[in-house]
């Protein structure tokens, strides 16, 4: 008959995702729309982000053929924030996690 195992020493914690996630930047997401013109979609982008203008082209183009961009990331606040600018400037904006 086998001797039976000591008891362990010491219990491992485990660390939720939710604590990891904190960490984990979030996306303004940009969406493509039968109504803004492409030229004022370029525009609020640099007017919003302080984009060039070939930065801000080239965001407006993959929302156009694309469906979508995503045209900032940071906290979840900050992201709060330019979701609120973009849907007063007019534009179709959601954000997600990274």
């Amino acid at each position: 008959m086998a001797a039976p195992l000591p008891a362990p020493t010491h219990q491992v914690e485990q660390v939720a995702d939710d604590v990891d996630a904190v960490d984990v930047p979030w996306q303004t997401i940009v969406w493509n729309d039968p109504v803004n013109l492409m030229s004022y979609v370029t525009y609020v982008f640099q007017k919003l982000f302080g984009y060039d203008r070939e930065k801000a082209t080239r965001l407006m183009l993959d929302v156009h053929h694309k469906g979508r961009a995503t045209v900032s990331s940071g906290s979840r606040e900050k992201v709060e924030g330019d979701v609120a600018k973009l849907h007063a400037a007019g534009l179709w904006a959601t954000m997600q996690r990274s």
